[in-house]
């Protein structure tokens, strides 16, 4: 699907250029006057939301069908994936099968060895995993063949229609808990930038540190065609997300972190939604499959529960 170059340079001021403008701008902020009590609860709620939004909505549910749903959940899934300004979730679905059926290989739309394997060329390749594919990418993957079974869905589809109001409900919402809070404007505008404009940022950079750092380090104990490998720290910015290996064996696969001392605390969220009946359906881990797909010089997985 061919991307006229105002949309792309759309992309790269929304989704490249003011991230980093935000991220600037808290440096002085936090040096000069810091962040307070209210607006570090703000930021961190919406940071959760917009994280498990992604992880658990955009990602697990409606991209790879990990796990059922009843339809208010899936509703809200959507939102909260939503909140984090990644684009439609159909757009975001649609690229995202389209790596994993490419992964590392021509035809991946942001793998980090598109250039080579070393020195200057991995940067550059991590680079464009990381940010520069929004801009550089001459075609976006086409929702018709990646998605069909999303745009057949009338949720989706009203989902992806009102999709800016949701971007805007993104920042308005962290604004009004500030102002409501505070009893004031100056809550509304600290809120606004903590838990607005910098959380926008930082969930951005968190989620494609995936893209980026967990295809070039990190640990590789299960054989896979691709690059894909576990980071902690990524795993624990991303709610489980950088337990990358895992994820690209079994891509439907509800948890991630399938190692002893791997947390995924969206696998566990989505085990607490099976419990309450909300959730249905999910695909745990097979203890015979992960064994047979273990590297020999892997550590064990003795003891890891199946869910």
């Amino acid at each position: 699907m061919a991307v006229a170059t105002g949309r792309r340079t759309l992309y790269l001021v929304v989704l490249v250029i003011l991230p980093v403008l935000a991220l600037a701008a808290a440096v002085p902020a936090l040096w000069g006057w810091g962040i307070g009590p209210r607006d570090a609860v703000i930021a961190v709620v919406m940071y959760l939301i917009s994280i498990f939004g992604i992880a658990i909505g955009y990602h697990r549910h409606f991209t790879h069908r990990a796990f059922r749903c009843r339809r208010p959940l899936r509703i809200a899934l959507m939102l909260a994936g939503g909140m984090a300004l990644e684009g439609p979730v159909t757009l975001w679905a649609a690229e995202h099968r389209r790596h994993h059926k490419y992964a590392d290989r021509p035809g991946d739309p942001h793998s980090p060895w598109r250039y080579g394997d070393g020195g200057l060329a991995l940067l550059r390749g991590m680079a464009h995993a990381h940010v520069g594919w929004f801009y550089t990418a001459r075609h976006r993957s086409r929702r018709q063949r990646w998605v069909p079974d999303l745009l057949a869905d009338p949720d989706v589809r009203r989902f992806d229609s009102a999709y800016p109001a949701v971007a805007v409900l993104s920042f308005l919402l962290p604004a009004m808990a500030g102002g409501l809070w505070a009893m004031s404007w100056t809550g509304v505008w600290t809120a606004l930038f903590w838990g607005g404009l910098v959380r926008y940022a930082v969930v951005h950079h968190v989620t494609w540190s995936v893209n980026s750092i967990a295809h070039t380090f990190g640990e590789r104990p299960f054989t896979t065609r691709d690059r894909s490998s576990n980071v902690r720290w990524v795993a624990l910015l991303t709610l489980g997300e950088g337990w990358h290996n895992w994820h690209h064996v079994e891509p439907s696969c509800a948890r991630h972190g399938v190692l002893k001392g791997q947390l995924d605390p969206s696998a566990r969220l989505i085990r607490w939604f099976e419990r309450a009946g909300w959730a249905y359906g999910a695909h745990w881990p097979d203890p015979a499959r992960l064994s047979a797909r273990r590297r020999s010089s892997a550590p064990g997985t003795e003891g890891m529960p199946a869910g």
